[in-house]
């Protein structure tokens, strides 16, 4: 197992924030779900950076594991959003862990 999953697994199972990058940019995530899609895996996770309208709920994003790199775990704790069911985005996808 590639230490970019062990380390989003472990984020998962103790809630726990990571920090990566992806396209460029660090990103500060709380990581709800690992899935497969197709062969690849993925995290659904809330971005913590991203910019919200006061009207607007936060929702998970869907990052690819193949995309982020420097993944360093935060020893900071996370609540899942309210209303968050561990169950994968599409159909044909395989969850695999969850909070």
């Amino acid at each position: 197992m590639d230490d970019t999953r062990l380390k989003l697994m472990e984020a998962i199972a103790r809630k726990r924030k990571v920090t990566a990058q992806y396209n460029g940019q660090t990103l500060t995530l709380a990581p709800h779900l690992l899935f497969e899609r197709r062969g690849d895996l993925f995290i659904s996770a809330l971005n913590l950076n991203k910019s919200w309208r006061s009207d607007e709920d936060p929702r998970l994003g869907h990052f690819k594991l193949g995309g982020l790199a420097s993944i360093e775990l935060i020893d900071e704790e996370f609540d899942p959003l309210p209303g968050f069911e561990a169950a994968a985005p599409h159909e044909e996808d395989t969850p695999l862990l969850a909070v």
